[in-house]
This record gives C-alpha cells, sequence and structure tokens, in this order.
C-alpha cells in the first residue's frame, strides 16, 4: 500500500533523500516505523515524523516546522510592537490611561474571532493558504500605523493588528499533522514558544529601531512611527515564504490531495459539532485563558510597569521585559517536553497532572510579582512566572491533539481564543481604570490563575483515565479505536472515511503509558462488546 503514491495516512508526497543526523534530536520509539515511505526522517503510518531534528530543513516535516514559527513570532512582533514605544506614544496621541488599557484588550481581541475562524480554515483549506494569506492581508493594517493620530484610531489599529495572532492555529495544527503524538508535546512546545518570544524580542527590537531612527535625525513623534515599517514589511516577506515553500501535509497540499480523492473533504457542520459538543474543549479554553492569557496580558503591561512603578529608563524597561517574553526559547518547549516525558511513564494521566502543576505554579508567582517592593524580587518573580505560565502552554497544546482527530483545527482554534478572550477579560478588569493599581492587579491576575486552573481535574478520557480517575472499564469504551471512530457515523465507516482516525488511534495508544504494548494497525473499529487490540 504505502507504494502506492499518495495512499497512506492523510497525505502524500515526499523526498527520497535520506537526511544526515544531527546532535539535537528527540525520536519516538515506541511506534512502529513505515520503512516503504520515502521521506528524510522516519514516519510512523500516517507518514508523521517520529524524530524532530531542531537543526534540520528536511522537507517536509522540519521545513514546516520553521515556517510555522517564524511567521507566528513575526506576528507577535508586530502585535506587541507598541508596548515597548508606549511611553513616546502616549505623549503624542495624549493617551489616558484607560486609552492604553483599551488598546491592550483591542491588540489581542481581534484575534480571537480570527482564531476560529483559522480553525475551520486549517480544517478545510489547510494550514500553508491560512497561515500566508493572513500575514499579506494584515500587513497593511501594520503599515496604518504610522497614520494613527488619535486615541481611537490607536486602538483600533492595534485591534487590526491583533489578528494576525490566528496564525497560532495554523502553527499547532500545521504540527499536528507533521509530527508523531510521542513527541507532539516538545514539538508543539518549540514552535509556540519560539513564536511567542516575538513577545519578548518586540521589546528589544522596537526601542533599538526607534533609537536608530532618532539619532538619524528624526523627531521622536515620527520616529516611532517609521519603526512600524519594519514589522510590517516582515509581514510581507514570510508570507511569500510560507505560501511558496510550506505543504500542508507530509505527502502534499489539502487541495491536490482532495482532488484525487485521497484525503475525504470534510464538512464545516459535522466538524464544527463534534468540536463544541466535546465537553474537554471548553476545559481547555478556559485553562488556556489562564495561560496563554496571562502571557498576553503581561506582555502589554509589564515595561510600563517596570518603567513607571522604578522610574527605569524605557529601554531598561524594555529590556526587563523582554526576559519575560524571550523566556518563552525555553520555557514553552519545556513544558511540551515534560508532558511527553510523563506520558511516557504515567500516559495522559501524567500530561493532565503536568499541566495542573506547571500553571498552578504559575499563578503563585504571579501573586508574588505582584506582591514584590524591590526591582529585584519583582525581575525574579516575573521570571518565574513566566516560565511557569508559558510551560503551562506548552503542556495544554501536548494535550488538544487527543482531543479530536476529526475536529482539531475547530477545538485548536477554539482553545487558542480562549487565551485571547482570557488576556482581554483579565486587562478590562485590572488594568484599564484607576480602581487597582498595577501591582494589585498582576497579584488578582494570579489568583484567578490558580482557581481557574482547577477544572483540569474534570477531563476524562476513558482509554487513559483522568488526573484522579483511572480509565473506563468498559472493554469497548477503554479502546482508542472507540474513541477516535466515535466522530464517524456508519454511513461514513462504510465509505472508510474513518481510516486515518483509526491511524491517529492506533499510534496513540501511547498515551496509556506504561501500559501501552505493540499493535496492529485496525481494519475496523470495534464493534459492541468487542475489545479493543492490545
Amino acid at each position: 500500500m504505502a507504494d502506492i503514491q499518495g495512499s497512506p495516512g492523510s497525505s502524500m508526497h515526499g523526498v527520497t533523500g535520506r537526511e544526515q543526523t544531527f546532535a539535537f534530536s528527540v525520536a519516538s520509539q515506541a511506534i512502529p516505523t513505515d520503512t516503504t515511505a520515502k521521506f528524510a526522517l522516519p514516519v510512523d503510518s500516517e507518514h508523521k515524523a517520529k524524530v524532530f531534528k531542531i537543526f534540520s530543513f528536511a522537507y517536509p516535516h522540519m521545513r514546516t516546522f520553521h515556517l510555522s514559527w517564524i511567521s507566528f513570532f513575526t506576528c507577535f512582533v508586530s502585535t506587541f510592537a507598541a508596548a515597548p514605544l508606549v511611553p513616546v506614544i502616549r505623549d503624542n496621541l495624549n493617551l489616558r490611561k484607560s486609552d492604553i488599557g483599551n488598546a491592550g484588550i483591542a491588540s489581542v481581541s481581534g484575534s480571537i474571532f480570527s482564531r476560529l475562524v483559522m480553525g475551520a480554515v486549517c480544517d478545510l483549506l489547510g494550514p500553508r493558504y491560512g497561515c500566508a494569506f493572513l500575514m499579506m492581508l494584515s500587513a497593511p493594517t501594520v503599515f496604518c500605523m504610522c497614520f494613527v493620530s488619535s486615541a481611537g484610531g490607536y486602538v483600533a489599529v492595534r485591534f487590526m493588528i491583533g489578528f494576525s495572532l490566528a496564525t497560532f492555529v495554523s502553527c499547532q495544527y500545521w504540527m499536528s499533522t507533521m509530527f508523531n503524538s510521542e513527541i507532539i508535546g516538545l514539538v508543539n512546545g518549540t514552535a509556540a514558544g519560539w513564536g511567542n518570544m516575538g513577545g519578548g524580542a518586540t521589546q528589544l527590537l522596537m526601542p533599538v529601531i526607534f533609537e536608530i531612527i532618532r539619532r538619524a535625525g528624526v523627531t521622536p513623534f515620527t520616529a516611532w512611527r517609521v519603526a512600524f515599517f519594519i514589522p510590517g514589511w516582515l509581514h510581507v516577506i514570510v508570507g511569500m515564504l510560507v505560501l511558496s515553500l510550506g505543504q500542508d501535509l507530509p505527502d502534499g497540499n489539502l487541495g491536490a490531495l482532495q482532488k484525487k480523492g485521497d484525503v475525504h473533504k470534510d464538512k464545516f457542520s459535522k466538524v464544527l459539532w463534534h468540536a463544541i459538543t466535546n465537553y474537554r474543549t471548553w476545559i481547555f479554553v478556559l485553562l488556556y485563558g489562564f495561560s496563554l492569557g496571562v502571557e498576553l496580558t503581561a506582555d502589554n503591561v509589564i515595561a510600563e510597569y517596570f518603567y513607571d512603578r522604578f522610574n527605569l529608563k524605557l529601554h531598561t524597561a524594555g529590556t526587563i521585559a523582554a526576559t519575560f517574553g524571550m523566556a518563552n526559547i525555553v520555557a514553552r518547549p519545556m513544558g511540551g517536553l515534560m508532558s511527553d516525558l510523563a506520558s511516557s511513564r504515567f500516559g495522559m494521566r501524567g500530561r493532565l497532572w503536568n499541566l495542573w502543576i506547571l500553571q498552578t505554579l504559575g499563578g503563585v508567582f504571579c501573586i508574588c510579582l505582584g506582591r514584590a517592593n524591590s526591582l529585584p524580587a519583582s525581575i525574579s518573580s516575573m521570571i518565574l512566572f513566566s516560565i511557569g505560565a508559558q510551560a503551562a502552554c506548552g503542556a495544554t497544546f501536548a494535550i488538544i491533539p487527543f482531543i479530536s482527530r476529526r475536529s482539531l483545527g475547530v477545538i485548536s482554534g477554539l482553545t487558542g481564543a480562549g487565551g485571547n478572550f482570557g488576556s482581554g477579560l483579565t486587562q478590562f478588569l485590572f488594568f484599564t481604570s484607576s480602581r487597582y493599581s498595577t501591582a494589585t492587579g498582576i497579584s488578582w491576575m494570579g489568583i484567578m490563575i490558580v482557581a481557574c486552573t482547577l477544572p483540569v481535574v474534570l477531563v476524562h478520557f476513558p482509554q487513559w483515565g483522568s488526573m484522579l480517575r483511572p480509565p473506563s472499564k468498559d472493554a469497548v469504551r477503554s479502546c482508542e479505536e472507540h474513541y477516535y471512530g466515535s466522530e464517524w457515523n456508519e454511513a461514513e465507516k462504510v465509505k472508510g472515511l474513518h481510516q486515518g482516525s483509526l491511524k491517529f488511534a492506533d499510534n496513540s495508544k501511547s498515551e496509556r503509558g506504561r501500559r501501552v504494548v505493540s499493535a496492529p494497525t485496525p481494519t475496523a473499529t470495534p464493534l459492541p462488546g468487542q475489545a479493543c487490540s492490545v
């Protein structure tokens, strides 16, 4: 079967060359390798890579990894480019604290809708089109920042630029279609973490660009406007690279595969239905609202917080604030890797415990940040808070791919939108009025993190269990094939449309932890009363 082009998995065009081994790589050992597939990296039955070589550009898996994180990084830079320049912008536009707070909310609110749409786009059109077109369409909004002349215009433009953060959904969806489930925590965490790093990089980059332009003889009130041409052009360039060099699936682009009949063209109504009727989706929407959400809030307020509270220079405050976002380079991948390691020993239950511990610790250190009275204590608390929150983000998207195989894009979009909603909510509650000082607002935000992480206890997979409950004792419900096959009706199963889900179910048996044993790829969903293969 694998010798026929386009037959295996959910995708189809590979390369014949074999790539050299790099020192820094992570491999999945328990899942059988498809030795007949002609890819540069070893792959499973779905042609998802079993090896993650971070310094490789192997086509298509590693090239997709680098395109996805670079595109997300670029959008993070542009979305938060205004934050480190607020002390200058507020003087130029006569902004009040409420204007700055509303602009911060606007910058993350725009992508609530766009992330929902991006999830559907990934499921139906593919992540390549979704990512490339969004980047190029949002480029003009970045350029528009140069022409802002009022508080209302400033809020509106930041709202529109924020739409670009939906590239997060295409980034995580793309990784889940390219890499095996045993290493997906690390891969998703690294791609998103390096992308989120743009929130820290822009804290360093924009003040430097501003200073270079100012020293060239441009007035400060003009220099900050000119500086926005840099992220604007980055949108255009990276968008074109994604469109020309990217590939939707390991074996080809989604549209071409659907025309050949190798990949089923799903109905949006069914994809959406299976996403919104799965209660786990909504718990993770809440959880992500208080991991990524608080991270986005901190990106908006942290530089101004240090600038005002400790009377620091703009560049110094930006440098300190940059460490919050730059921690993503290790923190988010660490959260994903810890999830994978916990899974290898304890299965899905280990992933859930890992998420609760990391996110709760992030909330505790957020409280400490708000209560710290000295600069060293504030910086230390901020770094620990950032590590906890960002590692929790990586741990979250180490679990998301297992909630649903059929509705992965929509669930990723809903979860991502939850992150932005959480950011908008916390900024609205604590940072848009004079009722709370910034320090008090940060402490209250930490309390919300701890409280809103508790529902992870309710997440239960019948085939793997939950934090406190074991797997189902029912022979059928405890079967991976039953869980993922239940998303297809009998008519669809007769047509064989569920075969991709069965292959994913077989590869996801690693989530049993030490219970996992070798199993042949099933050809059908277990019948009532029939136990799953082990």
